[in-house]
């Protein structure tokens, strides 16, 4: 037991059981190439004037989002939500996942958030549907959101009947892929980690989507690599188990060959299983 919280006993080292860089060869590099990645599209798009930096979608320093846009009008909107469990990154270590959504068409947000310690997550969840609110107003159309690993909770967090979106942005939202998604916070209150989120039992259940009771009529997709950490294959399919029980259309999927740091990688490539997962129609 961690600060009179209680203690789940499954697996029995919290910690390691979060652990992602530890069990993925040469992990360091992943960040260096996400960051040149992500400069290199932000140039490349800039110079072709189809992308919108920094915009503020609130007043916080990091409430601001990027912004790219296809050529021609664009089909929908595509939102991605970064992880880094809450504590790390920001919007511009992803730019370059935006690649393939935009090739298809549509327009991609990127927005940062206030991270832990200085903000809780119950604060993140509404960050970003103020984020999304934001930028249903510059793109019009069908709204698609994914979000990786504690984006996979906030994205999760989203089609929850206590949902920040407005009714007229819930309407528009048709279709959710949480990618190695945390969908039951609980279990983070037995890690070192939440030295930094500083997670409650009575937060942690609020935010915890399995927990929640879902919107109607979105589609829920959970994706994860198969060669991720046991307990991200065990989130993945918490939530489709759960909510498929609660009438929402779901689907779990363990990609093959796929761990946590790349799983993502396949949103770059515009014909990947991915991409066209999160572009394609989406039957009603």
């Amino acid at each position: 037991m961690r600060d009179g919280l209680p203690n789940w006993t499954t697996p029995s080292d919290w910690d390691d059981a979060y652990a992602n860089g530890a069990y993925i060869e040469n992990s360091g590099s992943y960040v260096e190439h996400w960051e040149r990645a992500s400069e290199r599209f932000r140039d490349e798009m800039l110079a072709a004037n189809r992308a919108e930096l920094d915009l503020a979608y609130g007043d916080a320093q990091r409430e601001k989002l990027d912004l790219f846009m296809p050529e021609g009008t664009p089909k929908g909107l595509f939102v991605f939500v970064h992880g880094g469990y809450w504590l790390s990154f920001d919007k511009s270590a992803w730019s370059h996942l935006a690649a393939g959504p935009i090739a298809r068409g549509w327009a991609v947000a990127m927005p940062s958030y206030t991270l832990a310690p200085e903000a809780r997550i119950s604060t993140m969840t509404q960050q970003i549907g103020a984020a999304i609110l934001y930028a249903a107003t510059k793109v019009k159309g069908p709204i698609r959101i994914a979000g990786h690993s504690a984006g996979g909770h906030l994205v999760s967090r989203m089609m929850c009947a206590d949902t920040p979106l407005s009714k007229e942005v819930q309407a528009r939202l048709n279709h959710v892929i949480s990618i190695s998604g945390l969908h039951d916070l609980r279990p983070l209150l037995n890690t070192r980690m939440n030295d930094g989120l500083q997670l409650d039992l009575a937060e942690a259940r609020a935010e915890s989507a399995a927990l929640r009771e879902p919107l109607g009529g979105v589609n829920l997709t959970c994706w994860v690599g198969a060669e991720e950490r046991p307990e991200f294959l065990r989130q993945n399919q918490l939530l489709t188990n759960i909510w498929t029980g609660l009438g929402v259309d779901t689907d779990a999927v363990e990609v093959p060959y796929k761990h946590h740091f790349n799983v993502i990688a396949d949103l770059e490539e515009a014909d990947s299983e991915l991409t066209k997962l999160a572009t394609d129609q989406v039957d009603d």
